[in-house]
């Protein structure tokens, strides 16, 4: 059955409830205000959900017509950064990641990752600007690692 609005006296009824027309000659904003009053009058705001609490990111008070698109992908964890650039963060932060690791393992799994990541890059470049990245010597990072916690353990004492 095809829900269709029976209209007749100023009013149309959509699944049995009623609604009131905007009277010809009435201001659109004026006949909104007025629902919203009268509704708040009947109670009909009274008990929703997060009522008396501030919106979720109340601090930015600039428009932005994009911010439920924004907010959907820091809640999914998405990134809209072009694939080159995006490896060029996670490079950056495996080579950091790699110079905290815990053992000389850990550190060469590390780069060795990344470098696969960084080749596959490197022979089917997607479309964007260029990585501009070469993989990683795993024996210079490695050594770097040493140096790093050698000069750790040697403030410690």
């Amino acid at each position: 059955m095809i829900n269709r609005p029976i209209v007749g006296s100023g009013e149309v009824r959509h699944n049995g409830h009623m609604t009131e027309r905007k009277p010809p000659g009435v201001n659109f904003e004026t006949w909104v205000d007025k629902q919203i009053r009268e509704a708040e009058a009947r109670g009909e705001f009274a008990e929703l959900a997060g009522a008396g609490k501030p919106l979720a990111d109340g601090g930015n008070t600039s428009y932005d017509e994009m911010w439920w698109v924004k907010q959907k992908m820091a809640r999914e964890g998405l990134s809209v950064l072009p694939p080159t650039l995006a490896l060029r963060k996670e490079a950056e932060d495996a080579l950091a990641a790699a110079l905290r690791a815990p053992s000389e393992g850990a550190v060469r799994r590390i780069v060795t990752e990344i470098n696969v990541k960084i080749r596959d890059m490197m022979y089917k470049p997607p479309p964007g600007p260029p990585l501009g990245l070469k993989p990683y010597a795993v024996d210079e990072v490695v050594r770097e690692w040493r140096e790093t916690r050698a000069g750790r353990a040697g403030q410690t004492e």
